[in-house]
């Protein structure tokens, strides 16, 4: 209805999913890599958890697309059924025929799985089982799903399974009778809310997949926007769709926050106030205090005897110092990127970066990430805000998309208080951080030297080399003298506190597990000599 009316190709907010709209913010890519370890790794329950609408099915359908090849899945979304149920439910999904005197036998049922699970195995392949509201299981299913896990091989289970659902799903684990299931659960994350930083990179995301060319929603909507909903995805797009409505409605060409509270009053069938007539309902009752003591001042007057005032001090007179004369303007980044229109291509900028870290990359020698790869960098694709970049504190490849439409791709080279140093095209731009923000919807890449053990997710009982730089790293950064023996490569209770201490420190998610995000977080604060950065670390960020 009103697409055409803001110039969109079709509506940003529909709270169907659509692969197009994907946006995974740094919590959704760290449960998505959650997840695909675990299937990667044989045997045990792995647990993702969140409130409703935090996009736990984004994640798991985001899954399904990253499958290997070798992988067959049984999806269950209504688990609210029998053991038997349960079971054929999972024949059913892997395809297995069912004859009609094993129907409603759960012995039957689960001979049937296990000759599937081993001929699987036999193959090669992978079988895993996900339940969608695993909150809603029962604990007869519940027993039926431990039991499950005891099909095994003298080296690996057969059966990955990963349970995906509401908070409750963790009060349901911990009950005294299902202890051994829990004991089983490999994995563990949950997924919050997006920060306001995420909640803007979001509604950015969507607006530019329907295909807006300017901003729709005013800053003061965007806050709004992430104030009512709390930064839950899928309120955020009731709210957004709603508030797109009213101003068709009203023919404003501009969402303000005004709309968005009156969407939001829509949606939730009370009132949301403004935060600034919340504060004032605050003052007031301050000023009635205020009121109420000054009267008992006066009814009383000497019961409060006023402290002898001490004499004003006598006050030098200071000549005024003549203002600085105003530095010159520096050209708007829209008058930058015009004049370097067609210049500021990926291949360009992958140039700069690559010349940033001293590595040699050549124009027309195939991708970027290939010849990366060949000089021991790993490409990391990723979206986030300004304090994520500040935080890895590496260069960064830029998507700037101007107001028509077109994509500018450019390196941050420089991050200096409000401002920041641009590589485009073979030229150097200097540009205040508020500008960059207009024409950035968050993507971007960066380089980095992994370690020995390969980008994966390293957590309790794993070792390797990787490992090993994890406990030296955040040992370094604690203060601990270099040990003389050699380190210990066992991801340990020690090491996992460490993590969890490091992650608290830089603001990440506390899980224990150094993801992507905090090995990224942890190379940049040890800050290995010959590493190009954004900014130069501050004194005393150790661990």
């Amino acid at each position: 209805m009103y697409a055409s009316f803001f110039g969109l190709n079709e509506k940003p907010f529909a709270i169907t999913p659509d692969p197009r709209y994907l946006y995974l913010s740094e919590r959704h890519a760290e449960a998505l890599a959650h997840l695909a370890y675990g299937i990667s790794e044989a045997g045990g329950f792995i647990q993702l958890t969140g409130e409703v609408g935090t996009g736990k099915t984004t994640v798991l359908r985001s899954l399904l697309q990253q499958l290997p090849a070798h992988c067959d899945v049984a999806l269950i979304l209504n688990p609210r059924v029998t053991p038997a149920e349960f079971l054929q439910c999972i024949c059913d999904e892997l395809k297995v025929h069912v004859p009609a005197a094993s129907a409603g036998s759960v012995k039957a049922l689960v001979d049937l799985l296990t000759h599937l699970l081993l001929d699987a195995h036999g193959r090669g392949r992978r079988i895993v089982l996900m339940v969608d509201e695993a909150q809603n299981l029962s604990p007869a299913v519940l027993e039926q799903v431990r039991l499950l896990t005891n099909l095994e091989t003298a080296t690996q289970k057969l059966l990955q399974i990963i349970l995906i659902g509401q908070p409750e799903l963790r009060a349901v684990l911990e009950r005294p009778e299902l202890r051994q299931l829990a004991q089983r659960i490999t994995g563990r994350y949950h997924l919050e809310a997006l920060r306001r930083d995420e909640t803007l990179a979001y509604i950015r995301h969507r607006l530019r997949v329907a295909g807006a060319t300017r901003e729709i929603f005013t800053r003061g909507a965007l806050a709004e926007l992430h104030r009512v909903s709390g930064g839950v995805p899928r309120i955020i797009n009731v709210v957004a769709d709603r508030a797109l409505l009213g101003a068709y409605t009203r023919e404003e060409h501009r969402v303000t926050g005004a709309l968005v509270r009156r969407a939001a009053t829509e949606v939730y069938g009370r009132p949301a106030l403004p935060p600034w007539l919340r504060a004032a309902g605050v003052a007031g009752a301050v000023a009635a205090v205020a009121f109420l003591g000054a009267l008992a001042w006066r009814a009383l007057p000497g019961y409060f005897a006023p402290a002898a005032s001490a004499p004003e001090p006598e006050t030098a007179s200071v000549a005024a110092a003549p203002a600085p004369a105003p530095a010159p303007p520096a050209p708007a980044l829209a008058d930058e990127l015009a004049r370097v229109a067609g210049q500021a291509t990926m291949d360009s900028a992958f140039g700069d970066l690559f010349a940033l870290w001293g590595a040699a990359y050549r124009a027309g020698g195939g991708r970027g990430c290939e010849q990366a790869d060949a000089q021991g960098f790993a490409c990391v694709w990723q979206r986030g805000s300004f304090a994520q970049l500040k935080l890895i504190n590496r260069p960064a490849i830029l998507s700037l998309v101007d107001a028509s439409g077109e994509s500018h791709q450019v390196v941050l080279a420089a991050l200096d208080g409000d401002g920041a140093r641009l590589l485009a095209g073979g030229e150097e731009l200097r540009v205040p951080l508020a500008q960059l923000a207009e024409y950035w919807f968050g993507e971007f890449l960066v380089l980095w030297r992994p370690q020995p053990g390969g980008l994966r997710p390293l957590r309790a009982g794993m070792r390797g080399p990787d490992v090993r730089w994890l406990r030296q790293g955040l040992e370094q950064l604690s203060g601990v003298p270099p040990a003389d023996a050699a380190v210990e490569d066992l991801f340990d209770a020690d090491l996992e506190q460490r993590v969890e201490d490091f992650q608290r420190s830089r603001r990440l998610a506390v899980d224990g597990i150094a993801g992507l995000q905090t090995q990224l977080a942890l190379d940049s604060a040890l800050g290995a000599p010959g590493t190009p950065t954004l900014a130069a670390p501050a004194a005393g960020t150790g661990a």
